[in-house]
């Protein structure tokens, strides 16, 4: 049987993989329109796409996990996200480019269904620490992927950075058969397709809503129908999962204290790291004449910003002997300082490129913490045979924070913007406003995390299988 440490590094592989999928076409967004020949508003589908399939498919892999097993629905994302980069590298228009994009946006649920894999195969002294690293790679993937892909689309034709995607995808789906165990452990029960369809159609709406806001007008029809909609639907859905014998997640689980205070300071945390993802790279990139920018070209923005993810991988070890002393509840809470000292810092000085790499280094240590921090909680306030399921739905949380982030942070920078040579840019003010949503957030989650209990109660621990 494999090494404890070859099925960790394998599964961390697989964490960074997934998680480049979303800085995968950042280098090329502004170029998209020229190069499938659509409009922007078109074109914004390339990334939208990869955003709702990771926030709808996430959950539902996390219980088709639990039922048929972690590492086969892993291997199966794999091969989406390979099929996803084949579609995407062969489609010279935008409908292919944006059916292979959702494809891989739907690898995402590989990370929490990594993370309930360490729970059932490694010695539970090794379990914090293997958490850690695989939660890091949510930033380290996209933080580390911006930099290769700004250097091949500099050098390289644009379709082969989906190239590139699918080749690792498949060395990756090879690791993960050749290394990692099958789990013996299943949940009772069966697929809840009707649960399935009626989330995904819930989310889709209300992200729709969401991430086309600005674009649409908040207040056209098309928004608020599908946003309400959206609403209406997922509250069917719940009454519906709580009078089913097999549901497709358990509400009741998830309505639990630990459990949903954390979910609520995920959606607080992926909030303060997408706004950084927003503001920082943009801040650097535009012309000093600006006001507010910093005049650097991708590639070197992408190399100020990507130390934040090394940050998160390098700290990994520590935030999982942290978690051992002082407790995940703890460990959270220090994330979210560190964003707040993050933001603060960036609302005082923001004049000069080390202001930008200071303050992301502690957006770096605040998400390595928090992120390493969520699991931990969420699996000790769960039986094994609901881990994927709900690590799936911790990671929609953070997917409705950064969809939300994506949003929000956008609608500042459009409407506090000033025209400059027929190019609107946003003026040094909308920046400071940005900085004070990614501090407010942040704030959020520290006082959510201070009300999560320190350790579950003992029927919380074990509420239907031995731990």
């Amino acid at each position: 049987m494999p090494s404890q440490g070859a099925i960790v590094a394998v599964l961390a592989t697989a964490g960074l993989c997934a998680s480049f999928m979303f800085t995968l076409v950042v280098p090329i967004q502004s170029e998209l329109p020229e190069l499938l020949d659509a409009s922007r508003e078109d074109t914004a589908w390339v990334v939208t796409a990869t955003l709702l399939a990771s926030a709808i498919f996430t959950p539902i892999s996390g219980r088709l996990g639990d039922l048929y097993g972690k590492r086969r629905i892993v291997l199966v994302l794999l091969l989406t996200l390979v099929a996803g980069s084949v579609i995407a590298a062969l489609s010279p228009g935008i409908v292919g480019v944006v059916v292979g994009r959702a494809l891989q946006g739907a690898a995402m649920g590989v990370v929490p269904l990594s993370i309930s894999i360490l729970r059932d195969v490694l010695h539970e002294n090794r379990v914090d620490t293997a958490i850690a690293l695989i939660s890091a790679t949510l930033g380290v993937g996209g933080a580390i992927g911006l930099p290769i892909s700004a250097l091949v689309t500099q050098y390289l034709e644009w379709h082969v950075l989906f190239w590139v995607a699918a080749g690792l995808g498949a060395i990756v789906f090879a690791l993960v058969l050749w290394i990692v165990p099958v789990s013996v452990l299943r949940a009772p029960g069966r697929f809840d397709y009707v649960g399935a369809v009626a989330l995904a159609v819930g989310l889709l709406g209300i992200l729709l809503a969401i991430s086309r806001g600005n674009e649409w007008g908040w207040t056209s029809p098309a928004v608020l129908a599908l946003g309400l909609g959206g609403i209406v639907v997922l509250l069917v859905w719940g009454w519906y999962e709580l009078r089913i014998d097999a549901p497709l997640l358990d509400l009741r689980v998830a309505a639990r204290r630990p459990v949903l205070l954390t979910n609520i300071a995920s959606v607080a945390m992926g909030f303060a790291l997408f706004a950084s993802n927003v503001i920082y790279p943009q801040l650097l990139e535009l012309p000093v004449g600006t006001g507010a920018g910093l005049g650097l070209s991708l590639l070197a923005a992408s190399l100020v910003v990507m130390p934040a993810g090394l940050v998160m991988m390098v700290l990994s070890p520590v935030a999982g002997r942290l978690a051992h002393r002082i407790g995940p509840q703890r460990l959270l809470a220090l994330g979210a300082v560190a964003l707040i000292v993050a933001y603060a810092f960036t609302l005082l000085w923001s004049s000069e490129v080390w202001h930008i790499f200071v303050a992301n280094l502690f957006v770096g240590v605040g998400i390595g913490l928090g992120y390493a921090a969520m699991p931990m909680l969420i699996m000790r306030s769960v039986p094994r045979s609901e881990t994927g399921a709900s690590n799936g739905l911790n990671a929609l949380f953070r997917s409705l924070g950064t969809s939300t982030a994506a949003a929000v942070i956008g609608a500042v920078l459009a409407a506090m913007s000033f025209d400059q040579d027929g190019v609107q840019v946003p003026a040094p003010a909308a920046f400071q406003v940005s900085f004070a949503l990614g501090l407010a957030a942040a704030a959020i989650a520290l006082v959510t995390a201070l009300f999560i209990p320190a350790r579950p109660a003992p029927q919380e621990r074990h509420p239907s299988l031995p731990d």
